[in-house]
């Protein structure tokens, strides 16, 4: 691509691209993809975007357009690779000023610096850190702000790369630079104090921002950098500086008003410097050892005393609160149990934090934990108020919750008393005595002390064990606070019924929870934010739930139904239907008088719910629950339940991503507690081929539901997907894996079991394969045992089929029939012990004794295998009757009993049913092995004579023979 030519069509083509207009955006679009592997085309862009005078939106395409090159076309080893004569230019080009006006643009050059530099810098672009380090020290502001830029954007690629090549070279350039990183990062950070104090905020401002990019520098190379950076003198007084730093910030923050541009740039710079620390204790836990006693110190200073009064902000707090716990928490300053396997440096840090950790200060932080940063905020209390539904998902809720103070404080409570606890224990004791007995209802201090304590409490259920009589606690104070009424009691009713969620798993006898149920339905009764924070203990209580939950079972439902079409949240509505869910479940059957409603509503809330598919996923798994539930009653749902299926299970429908897993369950448990095929859940079917064609983690459920169809009503569905069934088959063990080719074969012996005439037509393709494996010796024994099964099937069912298969195989082989029968009979024997499964261990047997009676020379001269499998066969199925000294086969089924289910166990389904009653129609199950094996002998010696049968029983061993015979000596 000529420059001079193309630089304007390359230029009015991307002008078009910025269109709004699709009839001028898409053939803009496929030009340019189609330039992208033309010689020239990326010099062009450089021209583009580089100049200044043209349109901000065709410079930013233009920007975004070489980006995307680099990534495809950079590296010599891509199809289409630019030449090396190009990039050397590009190269150059990058790097000839830095003086971009556009800010998005300038982050956007400085991105693809970087991508470039991670694949060229330092061999094929020696250059570039020469000329970022002497272009950051140029006066002019804006070049120096874009080399900065620039200079972390390289520095932060180049430090993520992990192969140890490139560790050594981003040490070595650490070396190079890290002096000239310090000079530039404390030159920046005094200039701006300075002008702080001067009071020009709008240089102040720039020069923040140049002290937050050197900062950003500094802790790549100071994190990554070094080997052990503990040895590195400038490395430790960075690092010791960064504390004198942060405390001038943090002074510098009581004289910058909360409006001024320069307030979030410094509160950045302030966590960034946290950062720093948590970073470099998380890489070099050993070389941070020095600053244990500092880093704790300050933490503790200004997050548990009036220090930090009037200058830290909460994302601050949390960020000391992760340094105090990585600290406390970290394994490598944990000695050993046996102290003499433990590091000095381990012992160093160890002995470090117990010097700091004194009683007084472990008190301290409790206390404060407790008393101030567990209390709920006036702004908590507001929200209960005006919006609780908001309050309570914002208490459960999402990421953000992960980062904010709350939370934050708890696990650092946690963790402090986990590893202290045996100091911490009396501590909170005393604060829980301190609060037993009634509480003033206008001391709204005081009931939020409580709710705080009681929370501590429920946090450390488990460091509390032995410590606290929690049954007694509960019939002598907790019960009778759950039955205060009192409007400005409901955070205490709140927290009692949490911290009851928190202990019922840990200690709480059974014969308190019906008095704990009777409280649990009051609450629910409770129109309060508390009625959505019980449901927390009903679903933490049905881990053990009891017979005496069973007389309150259609008033909690009812109840929580309700609750259900109150709360408008959807992560509310969520949270109600897992615990109906879980409900469900653990009743199971039982639930079938009282979930009419529930039934009624869930379509309603299927549509209403259209745009939230996290809630369509909740309300899949409630229908799971009551498809099981129902059994066979589950089929007056299906008006309801098949549309879902079906849309769930569609990949061609957007919402499949979100629901398929979930949606995939509920065909299954579907088609299990089906009492019949209907022609809508034939179907859905349909749906099939292309999931089979994803091969994604969700196969095995679909060759769950395959066997479902196949265990239903086999004639139907094959005659209708057979064909079909068969050609993805062939496709998918092309390319799977060994478990599921397993599968797929389990799916064919299944067809086989069920329909043993049509089944081997139906799937006639997919045998010689089948053959070929076992006469070749298949090498993975759970698929030899697989393909024996198979084949199992078609030689005990269908002789005749079994023998046109053989001639086939002998045509594609090129062999004799007789041969590839003695193959195949060898190797059946001799692969033996690769069947573990009693069931096909005797379908072997039968298969093999089903060639008998024959003078074919080639099953004579296998005889002897035979007969050995056969007596294999016996040992495995035969036990003895004490009674009577005979033997009888154990895997004979006469007729159907409705198995006598306990309550721990689930009740069987009707596929379970079918289960049973196609076992009595399969050979395996009504065949006496035993008796099979004496009318084939009798037959073989009738057709042989007596002489000749003798004959044949000589080539047996004389152990098998007198084994055979205790078998036989019935007969």
């Amino acid at each position: 691509m000529d420059l001079n030519s193309a630089s304007t069509v390359v230029l009015q083509v991307l002008t078009q691209a910025t269109s709004q207009d699709t009839a001028v955006l898409k053939p803009a679009e496929e030009q340019l993809k189609q330039w992208e592997t033309q010689p020239g085309f990326y010099s062009v862009l450089l021209n583009i975007f580089t100049n200044h005078s043209l349109d901000v939106n065709v410079r930013w395409l233009a920007v975004l357009y070489f980006k995307n090159g680099i990534d495809r076309y950079w590296r010599r080893v891509a199809p289409h690779a630019l030449s090396e004569e190009e990039k050397t230019s590009l190269r150059a080009g990058l790097i000839t000023n830095f003086n971009e006006p556009v800010n998005q643009i300038a982050t956007q050059i400085s991105v693809l610096i970087a991508k470039v530099a991670r694949v060229d810098c330092p061999r094929q672009w020696p250059e570039l850190i020469p000329t970022l380090v002497e272009s950051v020290k140029v006066q002019d502001d804006l070049q120096q702000h874009r080399a900065l830029l620039t200079f972390y954007h390289v520095t932060k690629t180049l430090a993520s790369k992990r192969l140890a090549a490139d560790r050594k070279l981003f040490y070595d350039l650490t070396s190079s630079i890290y002096s000239f990183a310090c000079s530039l990062w404390n030159h920046h950070t005094d200039t701006f104090l300075q002008q702080i104090c001067t009071g020009d905020e709008a240089a102040a401002a720039n020069s923040l921002e140049r002290t937050l990019l050197s900062l950003k520098v500094l802790r790549k190379l100071t994190v990554h950098g070094f080997v052990e950076p503990h040895w590195n003198a400038e490395v430790m007084g960075f690092l010791h500086a960064v504390f004198e730093r942060l405390k001038q910030f943090l002074e510098c923050s009581r004289s910058i008003r909360a409006e001024s541009i320069c307030r979030d740039r410094l509160e950045k710079t302030i966590i960034l410097f946290t950062k720093v620390l948590l970073d470099f204790l998380d890489q070099h836990p050993f070389s941070f050892t020095a600053l244990i006693q500092r880093s704790l110190e300050f933490s503790v200073s200004y997050v548990f005393t009036e220090a930090g009064e009037g200058v830290v902000f909460e994302q601050f707090i949390v960020q000391c609160m992760n340094l105090i716990k990585m600290i406390v928490k970290n394994y490598a300053y944990k000695p050993s149990k046996n102290i003499e396997d433990s590091s000095p440096e381990t012992l160093e840090a160890h002995k470090i934090k117990t010097a700091f950790f004194t009683y007084p200060t472990l008190t301290e932080i409790c206390r404060r934990l407790v008393t101030h940063y567990f209390l709920l905020t006036k702004e908590e209390l507001t929200m209960w108020e005006e919006d609780p539904e908001s309050f309570t998902v914002e208490e459960t809720g999402g990421d953000s919750w992960k980062y904010s103070l709350r939370p934050c404080t708890e696990v650092l409570f946690i963790d402090i008393f986990h590893e202290y606890n045996q100091t911490l224990t009396p501590v909170l004791l005393e604060m829980v005595r301190s609060l037993q007995g009634s509480t003033n209802m206008e001391n709204t201090n005081a009931i939020l002390i409580k709710d705080a304590v009681y929370n501590a409490v429920g946090l450390a259920a488990y460091e509390l064990f032995d410590s606290v009589d929690f049954d007694q606690w509960f019939k002598n104070q907790l019960l009778a606070e759950l039955q205060v009424s009192h409007d400005r009691y409901k955070p205490i009713r709140r927290r009692v019924i949490w911290l009851i969620g928190q202990w019922i798993s840990v200690k709480f006898k059974s014969d308190l929870r019906p008095v704990l149920y009777e409280a649990i339905r009051n609450l629910l009764q409770d129109r309060d934010l508390v009625v959505i924070h019980v449901t927390n203990c009903i679903f933490d209580g049905l881990i053990c739930i009891s017979l005496f939950f069973f007389q309150y079972l259609e008033s909690m439902f009812t109840l929580l139904f309700q609750l259900l079409q109150e709360v408008t949240q959807c992560d509310t509505k969520m949270h109600v239907l897992h615990v109906l869910s879980c409900v469900i479940e653990r009743v199971n059957m039982q639930i079938r008088p009282y979930v009419g409603c529930l039934v009624q509503y869930l379509p309603l809330l299927w549509k209403q719910s259209e745009e939230h598919n996290m809630l369509r996923c909740a309300i899949l798994t409630t229908l799971i629950h009551l498809v099981q539930g129902l059994g066979a009653d589950s089929k007056n749902l299906y008006p309801f339940l098949l549309p879902v299926i079906q849309l769930s299970t569609d990949v061609s429908q957007p919402p499949h991503v979100y629901l398929l897993e979930d949606g995939l369950e509920l065909w299954l448990v579907t088609l299990e507690n089906s009492p019949c095929l209907t022609p809508e859940l034939l179907r859905i079917f349909q749906n099939m081929s292309a999931l089979l064609e994803l091969s994604s983690e969700n196969l095995k459920n679909c060759f769950k539901i395959i066997n479902a169809y196949i265990f239903l009503s086999s004639c139907e569905f094959l005659q209708m997907y057979a064909a079909d069934l068969c050609r993805s088959f062939c496709e998918l063990l092309k390319d799977i894996t060994t478990e599921g080719q397993v599968q797929v074969l389990k799916v064919v012996e299944n067809v086989l079991k069920v329909n043993p005439v049509l089944g081997p037509q139906m799937f006639q393709p997919l045998l010689p394969a089948v053959f070929r494996g076992i006469i070749d010796g298949e090498r993975y024994p759970v698929v030899m045992s697989t393909y024996l099964g198979i084949m199992g099937r078609v030689l005990l069912q269908n002789a005749r089929f079994f023998s046109l298969l053989l001639s086939q195989m002998a045509c594609e082989l090129g062999q004799e029939v007789d041969k590839i029968l003695g193959n195949m009979i060898e190797m059946w024997v001799d692969r033996m012990d690769n069947i573990t499964q009693p069931e096909r261990r005797k379908l072997s047997a039968l298969a093999l004794l089903s060639l008998l009676p024959s003078l074919n020379s080639v099953i004579q001269d296998k005889f002897c295998g035979i007969i050995n499998i056969s007596v294999e066969g016996l040992h495995d199925v035969m036990t003895e009757d004490s009674e009577t000294g005979t033997y009888k086969d154990c895997m004979l089924m006469s007729h159907f009993e409705e198995p006598k289910v306990t309550e721990d166990e689930e009740p069987p389904t009707e596929q379970d049913k079918r289960k049973k009653m196609l076992a009595l129609k399969d050979p395996v199950h009504t065949v006496s092995l035993q008796q099979f094996i004496y009318e084939k002998l009798k037959a073989q010696q009738e057709l042989l004579g007596e002489q000749g049968f003798h004959a044949l029983m000589e080539t047996v061993d004389t152990e098998i023979v007198a084994q055979l015979q205790e078998f036989l000596q019935v007969f």
